[in-house]
Order: structure tokens, then sequence, then C-alpha cells
């Protein structure tokens, strides 16, 4: 080989109880990488990865099992990461079937009740997922990643690939389970506007590594490094002169 290349390298951060830290960058900057390692979905070369104040980094899978339930994702595209095999029902229910001793009739009332916090209804258990919009889906996504109680969710691009009132939608509901469970997010975006008003922290990354760490509000406001300067100015806005113009 002529080299190697780290695809996440140099990354440290901390998220809080009850906080959302905001990953953002350019697409291929390892934004994905970085969340799936703190999901240990895939194991890190070195490091550390601490949850609830335990190392995870170097468990095995059957060590690690118990831990999954403390830590869940929502995924990027809601098309893909449901099941066409499985209806709603079983879709939320699939993590209380395998980490509970609930019984059938008991999963389906926390299924009912995990989709009736979301935004859908009863009549959505025994419904398929091509049955659903795709803000109807990464709702059921989410009524997935809540079924354990977890404290943190790791949502990768989770309204990228949705219509921007629906993103709205979702954004808020996540603030709102947030306030009401407590719940710390790691939220992967290259929006900086969706990051400007759902984190509280953030943290830039380019080329697998983090370039820049602050609040939010701060960083946007009076970024430092050249890169964050360079996402900010991309992000659109509406010209004043321009607006000025057409009224006259």
């Amino acid at each position: 080989t002529s080299g190697t290349f780290s695809a996440v390298d140099n990354v440290s951060f901390r998220i809080g109880r009850g906080r959302t830290l905001g990953l953002v960058g350019e697409s291929g900057s390892g934004k994905t990488t970085t969340g799936r390692l703190v999901l240990r979905l895939i194991r890190p070369t070195r490091g550390s990865i601490r949850l609830l104040g335990r190392e995870i980094a170097g468990l095995s899978e059957s060590t690690l099992r118990p831990m999954r339930r403390h830590m869940q994702p929502v995924f990027q595209d809601p098309y893909a990461s449901l099941s066409p095999r499985l209806r709603i029902g079983e879709i939320v229910g699939e993590p209380l079937r395998n980490f509970t001793d609930l019984g059938r009739r008991g999963r389906r009332d926390a299924v009912t009740s995990l989709l009736v916090r979301v935004g859908l209804g009863p009549d959505h258990l025994d419904r398929w997922p091509h049955e659903l919009s795709g803000g109807q889906r990464q709702r059921v996504g989410i009524a997935r990643a809540l079924a354990l109680e977890p404290e943190l969710i790791v949502c990768d691009e989770a309204v990228s690939a949705l219509d921007v009132s629906i993103q709205a939608q979702i954004v808020n509901l996540l603030g709102e389970l947030q306030v009401e469970r407590g719940l710390s997010y790691l939220f992967i975006t290259h929006d900086l506007g969706v990051a400007a008003h759902l984190c509280h922290e953030v943290a830039v990354m380019l080329r697998g590594e983090i370039v820049e760490t602050g609040r939010a509000s701060e960083v946007f406001a009076n970024p430092s490094h050249p890169y964050t300067r360079r996402l900010v100015d991309a992000v659109p806005r509406i010209d004043a002169a321009l607006d000025g113009r057409s009224k006259a």
C-alpha cells in the first residue's frame, strides 16, 4: 500500500445529560463514522468511548449487548431503515421483544403509547411501511429509538431526507422529547440552520478531525476556524438590499 488514511482521528467530545451536540461538516468529513463508533456499530482501532461512566470501546459483543438499550439510533433514510416485511407494530415492538419480558399484550400497549407520543395513532400498528409518508416513517423510527428509554440517541442526518415543513415538525418533536425524558442527542447534520435551532453545542468536522467546538450560538455568530467561516458563509440568507428594492 502507498499509505493509510484515518476516517476519524483526533476526535474528542462530551455530551451531557439532556444536551444536544451537533456534529456538523460537509459530506465525507467523518460524521457518520463517528456516530457509528459512538454506537459501537464499528469497533475503534484506538481511543475511548464512555457511556454512563463505563468504557465500551473494547467490550465484546456479548458484554456490550446490555449497554445497547442505553443508546439508540435514528437513521437518515426513513425508507431504508424500516423493514418492508414487518408491520409498524412489529418494528417498534422489536426492541421490547429483544430486551424486555413484556408479553404480546404488554408490548402492543407500549407500542401504541409510543406511536401516539410521536404523533401517530393506534391505527398505524397494523400498517406496512410502504403505506406511510417519509415524515410518518421517521416518526416510527423515533418511536423505535424511544422504546427502551435510552439515555443517548444518535440522529444521523435524521431530517435531511424530509420536506422542509416536515423537518420542522420532527425537529420540534425531538426537542419536546428531550425536555420530557432528559434525552441526550448526538445530532449529525450538514444543515447549520437545523443545528442552530436544536443543538446546545456544536463540533465542526473536517477530513476526519474536529476543528472547532463551542456553544452553538457562539460558534455560528463568531466562527474562529476558516472552514467554519466558510460553512457559515454558505448558508442561504435573504438579501436585505434586494428585499428593499422589491418593496420599492
